[in-house]
């Protein structure tokens, strides 16, 4: 299935692991890591930016590979870059979303980036 630009139906906001592309200075991918009931509620959500530049001497981006989450390329989240971005700037529908697998992944590298302690249940 090929992903096809469309009106925001009401009540729709980008969930949790949802790969999202995000009108900034050009429509760039971010994936979407603030719970669903701040996302719901709030007008911005936390985001990672996706970049399909590798960068050597940061270990604390995770790598994906092309079709994962809806991309198109190989690509790195920059876990080193979280920030915040109104809603509204996300382009529906969401271009795919990741795994717990990978979403796992993420979030240690998140962690790692910010000195956090995560403790996961398996």
């Amino acid at each position: 299935m090929t992903w096809k630009r469309g009106s925001k139906p009401n009540g729709w906001y980008p969930r949790r692991g949802d790969v999202c592309l995000f009108k900034l200075d050009k429509e760039r991918p971010a994936v979407v890591i603030s719970t669903d009931v701040l996302n719901r509620f709030s007008q911005d959500v936390c985001v990672l930016p996706i970049s399909k530049s590798e960068h050597k001497q940061f270990s604390l981006r995770p790598k994906l590979t092309a079709g994962q989450g809806g991309l198109e390329f190989e690509s790195w989240v920059k876990c080193d870059q979280p920030t915040t971005l109104l809603k509204d700037l996300a382009v529906y529908p969401a271009l795919g979303f990741f795994s717990q697998e990978c979403l796992r992944k993420i979030e240690a590298a998140l962690a790692e980036a910010l000195e956090l302690s995560i403790k996961h249940d398996h």
